[in-house]
């Protein structure tokens, strides 16, 4: 698989769709790689040169020392985009994925051409929460790992869809489980010390927001918050948890395509 080389090392990705077609960046979740997006792939590439990767200490992508923070996992969106000639994308980005494209329409606005946040938020949970999970990830290991695990299954799924589609839930999650403790960690760290909340009003790509009805952890409140501060921004709602493109499938995909291609 292809790798941009930063200056710490190497960042893993896959370009895939026409040649020539517009560009379109898959960001990942926190805990996932960039085969979280596996689903949507056929449609997308029907209309765009899909860049998805895997962000630093996920999937193949460095594991570099952390802790992280949006603003470096931001610049290396920027810096594959040098790498492979491409002056402006879209950007597609789940939860952490969400946060980065935040960053990046309000620091590198020019590169942006539309923007689809994706079961997130502009600040999502408070220390109190991501510091004893960062405590419990370093001290455990592949172990602490495994139990997050078997706990997100939870978040990231409803009851009903979990019970029904184990063949779409168990790759997912088993992500999770092969994720480098060190690398959650570190992005842990990124996404709790991201704060959005009063630079949104300086997003001007056009916008859509994207929300699970059943999201425990970046609720549909929260996507109002962002749509009302991003001018003209569009909101939509699933009937799902936290990774709204896995459970909502096929309908996420035409929805995001209907307004990428507006």
């Amino acid at each position: 698989m292809p790798a941009v080389t930063l200056a710490d090392g190497n960042l893993n990705y896959q370009l895939e769709g026409p040649a020539g077609a517009p560009v379109l960046v898959l960001s990942n979740s926190l805990g996932t790689d960039l085969h979280m997006w596996d689903a949507q792939i056929p449609a997308f590439t029907q209309h765009f040169q899909v860049l998805r990767y895997d962000t630093r200490g996920h999937g193949k992508s460095l594991v570099s020392e952390g802790p992280y923070s949006i603003e470096q996992l931001g610049g290396d969106v920027l810096a594959l985009l040098d790498a492979l000639d491409i002056q402006k994308a879209s950007f597609c980005g789940l939860s952490m994925g969400g946060l980065i494209g935040q960053w990046l329409a309000i620091n590198a606005p020019e590169r942006i051409e539309r923007l689809v946040l994706c079961n997130t938020a502009a600040k999502i949970g408070t220390p109190e929460v991501w510091n004893p999970r960062i405590d419990t990830v370093l001290s455990g290991g592949a172990q602490a790992m495994r139990d997050l695990r078997d706990a997100s299954i939870s978040r990231w799924f409803t009851p009903d869809f979990a019970e029904a589609q184990p063949a779409k839930v168990e790759p997912i999650v088993g992500m999770l489980a092969q994720t480098s403790p060190e690398g959650y960690a570190a992005n842990c760290a990124a996404v709790r010390d991201a704060d959005y909340r009063e630079q949104l009003g300086a997003v001007r790509a056009p916008t859509l927001v994207v929300c699970g009805s059943g999201d425990p952890v970046t609720t549909t409140e929260h996507g109002r918050f962002m749509q009302e501060r991003i001018q003209g921004a569009e909101l939509v709602e699933f009937h799902a948890a936290h990774l709204s493109n896995v459970q909502a499938g096929d309908a996420f995909s035409q929805r995001v395509l209907d307004f990428l291609k507006a």
